[in-house]
């Protein structure tokens, strides 16, 4: 089975698709988005055309019903497709072929829909419509919830095997990787969805580290150290993420703070000690022996510097 949602969150505006299916790799087959256009899951006997089509489709100005309509028309292998679309202005669209394979269906709600093949028991839809709206968080945390919800209500009679979430922003963009908000896939895992969820609260986390650097370039200090902790305590035992946030804070004068962040890299891999001695010369870190001794630690005051 190949279970899906497609959903436009109502507050930011994002679009996004989420699947799971046990088939290798299904990231690059079922969902379609585009910032500011619209989202396409294209399923069952696949036909990944239907995802490039239908955002030309609603990109060109048609609404997801209509687009949808007219591609469904045109397949002479329609009876076999399961397909779903959202627009840009929340409306969505799912077909689910006669002849897909048993048990087949779709649910529809405002801004999303939900629909699933080869599902192992009936029911697969109305859990995900529920967990969908019930759960919190960013669109890519609430589209992944309902890939949850499915696999406990008894998901692919197959098994599990790969997953993806795309979620991109309202508004278009001239450049499209900049309308990406969300691109993750699990491409073979015994248990993809939580894997998937993982990866979400990883990328949640660096983008919070990524907000907390430009809220410090504004000036805002304590708005960075809001977010850069925020960012520690999704992904507490992320490495790269401490070592980050620690550097900054030794900038600050909080190296007590940052102590155990900068230890704990050190004692992963003596790279990151070297990295160190290497960013004065990439422009990243005062060409400061004092300060990249602070960095080291005490123990490792040394007078290379910039190299």
């Amino acid at each position: 089975m190949t279970y899906s949602i497609v959903a436009r969150d109502a507050v930011t505006g994002e679009l996004g698709v989420a699947v799971q299916s046990h088939f290798f790799s299904v990231g690059p087959i079922v969902p379609w988005v585009e910032a500011g256009v619209g989202a396409v899951a294209t399923q069952s006997l696949v036909d990944p055309s239907y995802g490039p089509r239908g955002l030309d489709g609603m990109r060109a100005g048609g609404s997801a019903s209509e687009v949808l309509a007219a591609l469904v028309a045109g397949d002479e292998a329609a009876a076999v497709r399961q397909v779903a679309m959202v627009d840009a202005a929340g409306a969505v669209a799912v077909h689910t072929g006669e002849r897909c394979i048993a048990d087949a269906g779709h649910l529809t709600g405002i801004g999303f829909t939900v629909q699933a093949n080869m599902m192992r028991n009936p029911g697969i839809p109305e859990a995900m419509a529920a967990a969908f709206r019930s759960a919190t968080g960013t669109l890519a945390e609430r589209l992944v919830a309902a890939l949850v919800a499915a696999e406990e209500a008894g998901g692919d009679i197959r098994g599990r095997q790969s997953s993806a979430v795309r979620v991109v922003r309202a508004t278009r963009a001239d450049d499209p990787s900049k309308g990406m908000v969300v691109d993750l896939r699990v491409e073979d895992h015994p248990d993809p969805n939580t894997e998937l969820s993982r990866l979400v609260q990883v990328q949640i986390g660096y983008q919070q580290l990524q907000r907390s650097e430009d809220l410090r370039l504004e000036g805002d200090e304590d708005g960075a150290r809001e977010a850069a902790r925020l960012a520690l305590s999704l992904v507490p035992d992320n490495v790269e993420i401490g070592f980050w946030w620690g550097l900054e804070l030794v900038k600050l004068g909080s190296d007590a703070e940052a102590r155990p962040l900068l230890d704990r890299a050190f004692a992963t891999d003596p790279g990151w000690r070297e990295l160190v001695r290497r960013l004065p010369a990439a422009g990243l870190l005062d060409d400061d022996p004092s300060l990249v001794a602070r960095i080291l630690g005490s123990s490792q005051v040394t007078g290379r510097s910039g190299c």
